[in-house]
């Protein structure tokens, strides 16, 4: 059963008005307005004065007779549910219950009769929320602009709250399930990253072996002086820069491949554990706002026979009539309870949903972030094992330069004369 409210809702600053008091209306201040002993006044957020009962925790918009402790004029308008102040139940919890449709409109109940009772020929207020697949948002026509949680910075946490309709037009998808596929995108090209790299370190090791082998082959290995020399240094780098690129795919291997692999290496086990958690509590939510919706039906249907019963009182007075208009009365009140039991269960499930939803997204958030610079760093690093083997391989085909800088083909000449001459007496004439 619903609590006596803590403080009157008419604005900010008022406090609690003692038992048997009623607050003076505007301009009447010199007023005050004796009510029957157990009864108290309350303002609701659109000004409406009601009454609750502190023995029975029943309320009403009619004020009481002080003669009987009961409303002055009859009819059914009391209930054990109090009218929403400031937008919540008296009891604390907000007080805009979804509705059963994909999208429906919520309207508030601070003009309209209590839950429980009859309301005949009594106007609701304007829109104030909309429900959208069991998730309340406020009407964005009525209701003020919500702030970002994090302002300014694109945050998960604030833009995914929505469910967006699926690409193949086979229904919707979840705002959550949207970024958890982004998720999964990221790991994937990591993999493909990694894929890419491994390439690159066969071709590497490829042609560091081709390069070793051709350094071991004999074509023109016969050349002599200083060009036979830089002939041979040509084919010792060869031996010198394979050596570099096996040095180079065995860093990559270490120091780029294996990292990009290792990292996270249960990410789609989380992300999964993740998805279930916050797909079970959309479940839960659901299965509450379906429960309102049942319990809203019953409402309806009590004050429906509430009202019949009530109708057939005015046509013919008998007490079987006022007996059965007490026990709908009852009926209609327990259906009250029911409803406001069952839009205090799905606030909690939305609530929880809610603060799950905000956990989760900021942790996607972050290992996003962690991702994309782990990446970052080890491209880094390739890069910077890419300069270094162009550096070795520099240094390798150095002594080739000098060497060929060096080839003198008139030194050459002489010394190869000088070691395989044959004599300098040239021939002459013959003598008769």
């Amino acid at each position: 059963m619903w609590e006596e409210p803590k403080q009157v809702s008419g604005g900010p600053g008022k406090r609690d008005q003692k038992p048997g008091m009623v607050p003076p209306p505007p301009g009447e201040e010199s007023q005050i307005i004796l009510l029957p002993p157990g009864w108290q006044s309350y303002l609701s957020p659109q000004g409406r004065r009601y009454y609750v009962n502190t023995t029975t925790n029943e309320t009403t918009w009619e004020r009481p007779s002080s003669s009987s402790g009961i409303p002055a004029s009859p009819g059914p308008h009391r209930s054990s549910l109090p009218p929403t102040v400031n937008g919540y139940h008296a009891a604390g919890t907000p007080a805009h219950p979804p509705e059963t449709a994909h999208m429906s409109v919520r309207k508030s109940t601070g003009d309209s009769q209590n839950l429980g009772s009859s309301s005949p020929g009594k106007k609701q207020n304007k829109e104030n929320t909309i429900t959208i697949n069991c998730v309340t948002f406020p009407h964005p026509d009525t209701m003020p602009e919500q702030q970002l949680l994090k302002p300014t910075e694109w945050s998960y946490c604030d833009y995914f709250w929505a469910d967006k309709k699926d690409p193949q037009g086979n229904g919707t998808m979840a705002g959550f399930e949207l970024l958890l596929q982004k998720q999964l995108k990221g790991k994937q090209m990591q993999k493909e990253m990694s894929e890419f790299i491994r390439e690159r370190i066969k071709i590497e090791e490829e042609y560091a072996k081709n390069l070793a082998k051709l350094s071991q082959n004999s074509l023109a290995a016969q050349e002599e002086g200083s060009l036979g020399e830089a002939w041979a240094q040509v084919k010792k780098s060869l031996a010198d820069e394979a050596e570099v690129h096996l040095k180079f795919s065995a860093k990559l291997h270490s120091e780029v491949e294996k990292p990009l692999m290792n990292f996270r290496e249960n990410f789609k086990k989380d992300m999964k554990k993740c998805e279930h958690h916050i797909t079970d509590l959309r479940k839960q939510l659901a299965s509450r706002h379906a429960a309102v919706e049942k319990a809203r039906k019953a409402l309806t249907e009590r004050q429906r026979d509430l009202e019949i019963k009530t109708q057939q009182l005015e046509i013919k007075l008998s007490n079987k009539t006022e007996e059965d208009i007490k026990k709908a009365r009852r009926k209609s009140t327990q259906a009250g309870d029911d409803l406001m039991r069952c839009v205090d269960l799905y606030n909690q499930a939305q609530s929880k949903w809610f603060e799950e939803m905000v956990t989760t997204t900021l942790e996607l958030e972050r290992l996003e972030a962690e991702r994309v610079e782990m990446i970052r760093q080890h491209l880094c690093q390739y890069t910077q094992l890419r300069h270094e083997t162009d550096m070795f391989n520099q240094s390798t085909v150095e002594p080739v330069d000098q060497l060929l800088r060096k080839v003198d083909p008139a030194k050459d000449r002489e010394l190869w004369v000088r070691e395989h001459k044959t004599g300098n007496i040239r021939p002459v004439d013959m003598e008769i």
